[in-house]
């Protein structure tokens, strides 16, 4: 670790305050875009998007529940892949002791893919999760909501349009969060979509890491969550894998 300036208690108690000061001015500035987020005029749904789940086919009205907010999370689970995405993962791992609470507060939180509902289900199995993930397969869901790409999107030179600009996307899914409600009548709204680095603060383990002296450790190649997270059951993996390189070098 590097090394640090150390100080007396007093010393340290004066440079808290002063970091306090500008902590508190974050969170007013948050509670302040949260207003602003809430304010944000609505988009009346009308298309008619179709789910497959283990329940059957389901309108997007139908995933709400009996909630009349519903959260949906854009997980990166193309047709054919094997694995999740692995900042996907990461953040999908976060979720689940949320559930009881987001249902009290008349939320209900889904994940949607474009992977077949049983590739869906096998990879849900491995990871151990119970939260409602279902399949937009065969929809035009993700596209629509600028997440997936068709093989023209993603010709060189060719843009497309992700976190409110044109970029090139250089593959055919990728991450957001979009928020819904329902109307007494049974109408959807879009209120709110977020994508990139914008859901960041549902990441825990990150609010913890960077309490912490050595933060993210993010330093590169990267130099984002790409440079350690791995899924969780192949941490140990890596590790043994690591331990075996280490010690063939050092002999």
């Amino acid at each position: 670790m590097q090394s640090h300036t150390v100080v007396s208690q007093q010393e340290w108690l004066a440079a808290r305050r002063a970091l306090l000061a500008r902590e508190k001015e974050l969170t007013h500035a948050r509670d302040e875009i949260s207003r602003l987020r809430r304010d944000l005029p609505w988009v009346r749904i009308d298309k008619p998007y179709v789910f497959d789940t283990p329940q059957g086919k389901q309108s997007l009205a139908q995933l709400f529940g009996t909630r009349s907010q519903l959260v949906i999370n854009h997980f990166m689970l193309a047709p054919g892949w094997k694995d999740g995405c692995i900042g996907c993962s990461f953040a999908a791992d976060h979720v689940e002791g949320m559930l009881p609470h987001l249902a009290q507060r008349d939320v209900a939180y889904v994940a949607v893919s474009r992977a077949p509902l049983a590739e869906i289900e096998t990879y849900k199995a491995r990871m151990g999760w119970h939260f409602a993930w279902v399949s937009s397969f065969g929809s035009d869901f993700n596209f629509d909501f600028n997440v997936s790409f068709r093989p023209e999107d993603l010709a060189p030179g060719r843009k497309v349009t992700y976190n409110y600009e044109l970029t090139e996307a250089g593959i055919e899914e990728l991450p957001g969060y979009s928020v819904f409600t329902r109307d007494d009548s049974g109408a959807v709204f879009h209120t709110y979509s977020s994508f990139g680095r914008g859901a960041e603060a549902l990441l825990t383990t990150y609010a913890l890491l960077d309490m912490t002296p050595k933060g993210r450790e993010e330093n590169g190649p990267h130099h984002n969550l790409m440079d350690w997270v791995k899924r969780h059951d192949e941490y140990a993996t890596a590790a043994a894998a690591a331990a075996c390189c280490h010690g063939a070098a050092a002999s």
